[in-house]
């Protein structure tokens, strides 16, 4: 199975595929796609250089799924609504090629990854290279981005699982119950 990850941002979207066969995990590519070239008012340019780019990718390496990773809402609300929409269009270009995407957040693929969810991103871009046996450290967003592929090919096995054991059961606790709320 061929797996993309996605760290998406509007000035510097990571991008990492793996190939996974059992546990055995082998790099195939990774890089970012830039939209610094743009000015910082053309925010629709932007996202169409993070569609394009996407596609383009998805296209040369034909990928059967993605990992995107969630993103949290930051301190600043106008950054928090840049990001989404930057994602935004990663994930619709995802879709619109009908890739089956998962989402993790930072935090899980830290943690997946490392072994820590607090890990600084010199970590992450350490364990990548010794996961995948690369020669050198991959750039930072890129390494986050291999990272989500990684926890996917970790993860992804297991959650599938869970999904295919049925529906979990609603909790009575949080119902009401008899006319009362507990």
């Amino acid at each position: 199975m061929r797996i993309l990850g996605i760290d998406p941002g509007l000035q510097t979207t990571g991008f990492g595929v793996i190939d996974v066969d059992g546990h055995a995990l082998s790099y195939v590519a990774s890089g970012t796609i830039r939209t610094t070239a743009l000015a910082l008012g053309d925010l629709p340019g932007r996202l169409k250089v993070l569609f394009d780019g996407i596609t383009e990718v998805t296209a040369r390496y034909a990928p059967d799924m993605a990992a995107v990773e969630i993103i949290f809402v930051n301190v600043n609300p106008q950054s928090s609504l840049l990001l989404g929409q930057a994602r935004g269009a990663c994930v619709t270009a995802l879709v619109s090629g009908d890739l089956p995407v998962a989402e993790y957040t930072a935090l899980q693929m830290k943690k997946a990854v490392v072994g820590h969810g607090r890990a600084a991103k010199s970590q992450v871009q350490e364990m990548v290279r010794r996961l995948l046996h690369l020669p050198g450290l991959p750039g930072t967003d890129a390494a986050d981005a291999l990272g989500m592929a990684i926890t996917h090919a970790h993860a992804g096995a297991a959650m599938a699982r869970l999904g295919e054991a049925g529906t979990l059961a609603r909790r009575q606790h949080a119902m009401y119950k008899g006319g009362r709320s507990y």
